[in-house]
C-alpha cells in the first residue's frame, strides 16, 4: 500500500502542474471503488479552480472553492497527468479534466477512495489522525510522552495512525533498523535518548524515500508514471534470510499485527 513518501511524491508531482487551473469537469468510467465515486462529480468540479493540492497522512486533498476532493490510492492506485485525449486503459476509472490535460486515476484493485467534502470542514475520515512525522512537533520529547507507560511494540505503535500517520510496514521496519531498536520492544521502554534517535531515523528514512521517489510495490508509480526506487535501499524489508548490510547476520522475519516484520537480530536489540 502506498505510504507517506509515495503519496507525498504524487502530491509534489501534481501540485505545480495543476494548482490554480480551472477544472472543466470529470469523467467517471467506473464509480465502484471502496466507496462509490460521487455521481455528480462532473457538476461539482466543472468551472472550479483547483486552489491547492495537500496531503494529510496517506490522503490527498484537492482543494476547490466549494470543498475538497479526498483521494486515497488504496492498495495499487496511482494518479497521473496525461493529455485528455489519451485513450483510457482497463483500470483507468476517473479523469479530472483541466482543459487539454487530465488527472487520471488508475486503480486495478479498486480499493481506493474518491470522496467529496463540501465546505471547509475536514472529512470525517481525517478525524482522530495522529501527528505528521515530518512536522516540527514530532520530536523525541513528543514520542517519549506519547509512549510512556504503553506496552505496545514499537513497530505497531509507529504504524498506528491515531498516534503517527503515514508510517506503514516498510518505513517502520527500515526506521527501527536504522535506530537499532528491536520491533517488539515496548514503546514505553524507550528512554528519551532512544526516542530522539528513533525520531531522527524516521525522518531520515522518509526523506531518503522522498528523494528516491518512494517505493514500487505492486503497481505504484509517481504522477509522471515513473516508479519509485527506495526499495533498492532497503536494509531489512523483504530481505529475510539475506545478510544484513551492516553485520552480515541473516535478516529475520516475524509476524506482528498480521503483517510481516523484518529485522536484524544483531543490530536491533
Amino acid at each position: 500500500m502506498p505510504e507517506l513518501p509515495e503519496v507525498e511524491t504524487t502530491r509534489r508531482g501534481i501540485a505545480p502542474e495543476l494548482t490554480h487551473l480551472t477544472s472543466t469537469g470529470a469523467v467517471v468510467r467506473n464509480a465502484r471503488l471502496r466507496h462509490p465515486i460521487p455521481e455528480d462529480l462532473d457538476t461539482i468540479l466543472r468551472d472550479r479552480a483547483l486552489l491547492a493540492v495537500e496531503r494529510r497522512a496517506k490522503y490527498l486533498l484537492l482543494r476547490f472553492p466549494t470543498g475538497s476532493l479526498l483521494v486515497h490510492l488504496g492498495m495499487s492506485g496511482s494518479l497521473r497527468i496525461v493529455p485528455a485525449v489519451t485513450p483510457p486503459e482497463k483500470h483507468d476509472h476517473l479523469d479530472i479534466l483541466f482543459g487539454d490535460r487530465a488527472l487520471r486515476l488508475r486503480d486495478p484493485r479498486r480499493f481506493g477512495l474518491v470522496l467529496w467534502q463540501a465546505g471547509d470542514a475536514p472529512h470525517p475520515l481525517l478525524a482522530g489522525l495522529g501527528i505528521e512525522p515530518l512536522d516540527d512537533g514530532f520530536d523525541g520529547p513528543w514520542l517519549h510522552r506519547a509512549g510512556r507507560g504503553r506496552k505496545t511494540p514499537a513497530k505497531l505503535f509507529l504504524m498506528d495512525g491515531h498516534q503517527v500517520v503515514g508510517i506503514g510496514n516498510i518505513y517502520a521496519s527500515e526506521s527501527l533498523f536504522r535506530a537499532g531498536i528491536d520491533p517488539t520492544t515496548p514503546i514505553g521502554e524507550l528512554g528519551p535518548k532512544r526516542c530522539a534517535r528513533l525520531v531522527a531515523c524516521i525522518r531520515e528514512t522518509l526523506q531518503d524515500a522522498l528523494a528516491a521517489g518512494g517505493s514500487t510495490l505492486r503497481d505504484f508509480v509517481g504522477s509522471n508514471g515513473a516508479p519509485g526506487y527506495f526499495q533498492q535501499q532497503y536494509f531489512v524489508y523483504g530481505r529475510d534470510n539475506e545478510p544484513c548490510r551492516k553485520c552480515s547476520t541473516p535478516i529475520r522475519k516475524r509476524i506482528m499485527g498480521q503483517r510481516a516484520s523484518f529485522y536484524c537480530p544483531r543490530c536491533q536489540h
